[in-house]
């Protein structure tokens, strides 16, 4: 593992990091900022244009596709740069980071001309369409069908866990569209506008008041014949490099979040005097072993991909990531709870429906959880979506030390 960066990519840093003093707002990031409504929604008009101008919305896209080509490292330190100053970086975290790199790799001139461009300025809102109800983590037992009617698809089926359907503008959706083969053939990846007749969305509403998952219901919808991304029936392994892009360069700033939210849990531990108690050490000592950990294993990963190597141990890494993270954050949020006490009972919390926070979560103004509170909450999905915490053990012990498949249960007998 290399722990030194090469000189370019030190250099561009600090184009990165000239570029952020002069655009963001003078003071953004200490902990005595603060911004009025009308500044806050200044902010959130203006910021997607800066970062559209200054090029840095899917800046590793090729220049003939509106990126600035940057390679794998520069595109390390851009990410590095904008999460060390918290400052939003994206237009569209599903059309930036999912399904336009997707469109790159695998769709036609005529896609990536369609559909690229508004993504790169923000103007397209993108949710997934892959989960269903008897679909989870066994993904390619989803039954949602598509049938060709002359120049369209016709597509009847049920979608779970949609995040923000309800402000998307396309759906980037699995369908079966052969029903006579096997399970992960006959898959096709389809691009599917959201506002039309025949899409009805019902949120799920979560305990904090937060409403970003949906159920999404097809029922006759449709979609041109030519949004069918990588190949008519070839929707699995295209899905596959979709969910490959959710990882990508922020292998070395992924373990930001958790360690920045681990200074918060020990900040309060020093506050109630928590962190006198030896138990409650060791258990944040953990913690932060964990959490170094994270960081460390993302350097390993960068330089196996820059080197382009097929160490088994990074291969394992790959597999074992999600199941890690997942667990740690459920544990660390349980942690949190047992040093707050009762004041972890307490909802002091501010809502703000306009933060330019990306990842708070949008709950109920009755309701104002804090930012811990609201990690506690979500902590709780985490070893199940994605892939429960059980599929990944399958997958690490099946593809990865070889074991035996794990054997089918078998079926109940006929009546």
């Amino acid at each position: 593992m290399d722990l030194d960066y090469p000189a370019a990519a030190e250099e561009f840093r600090v184009e990165i990091k000239d570029w952020l003093a002069q655009n963001l707002p003078e003071g953004w990031g200490e902990d005595d900022f603060s911004m009025s409504d009308d500044e806050r929604d200044v902010f959130n008009v203006e910021w997607p244009k800066k970062l559209f101008g200054g090029g840095w919305i899917c800046a590793s896209w090729p220049t003939e596709y509106g990126g600035k080509g940057l390679s794998t490292m520069q595109s390390v330190v851009l990410n590095e740069e904008f999460a060390k100053r918290s400052a939003p970086m994206r237009g569209d975290f599903f059309g930036d980071t999912l399904v336009g790199p997707t469109i790159l790799q695998w769709g036609t001139e005529e896609q990536k001309k369609e559909f690229l461009p508004g993504i790169l300025r923000g103007q397209i809102k993108w949710c997934q369409g892959f989960s269903e109800p008897e679909a989870g983590s066994d993904l390619a037992a989803l039954q949602c069908k598509a049938e060709l009617d002359g120049d369209e698809w016709v597509i009847n089926g049920q979608k779970v866990w949609t995040t923000m359907a309800q402000n998307a503008d396309y759906c980037f959706l699995l369908a079966r569209t052969d029903q006579d083969v096997s399970k992960h053939a006959g898959i096709s990846y389809l691009l599917v506008p959201m506002d039309q007749e025949g899409v009805e969305i019902r949120p799920i509403e979560q305990v904090d008041g937060s409403g970003e998952f949906n159920e999404v219901f097809f029922s006759d919808a449709r979609c041109p014949k030519d949004n069918v991304v990588g190949g008519l029936n070839n929707g699995w392994k295209v899905a596959m490099t979709t969910l490959g892009f959710e990882r990508g360069t922020s292998a070395t700033t992924s373990y930001r979040r958790f360690e920045l939210e681990l200074d918060d849990i020990v900040d309060i531990a020093r506050e109630n005097g928590k962190i006198d108690d030896p138990i409650i050490r060791q258990r944040l000592a953990k913690a932060h072993s964990k959490v170094m950990l994270m960081r460390i294993n993302g350097l390993r990963s960068l330089t196996a991909s820059l080197n382009k190597t097929r160490d088994p141990g990074v291969a394992a890494l790959g597999a074992t990531n999600k199941m890690f993270w997942s667990e740690y954050h459920r544990d660390v949020m349980e942690l949190y709870l047992d040093i707050a006490g009762m004041q972890g009972q307490v909802l002091d919390g501010e809502y703000d429906e306009n933060s330019t926070n990306p990842n708070q979560r949008r709950g109920k103004a009755d309701y104002p959880v804090n930012a811990l509170q609201a990690a506690y909450f979500f902590s709780r999905s985490e070893t199940i979506w994605g892939g429960t915490a059980e599929i990944q053990r399958n997958i690490v012990g099946e593809r990865v030390l070889g074991l035996p498949k794990e054997p089918k249960p078998p079926k109940p007998p006929k009546s």
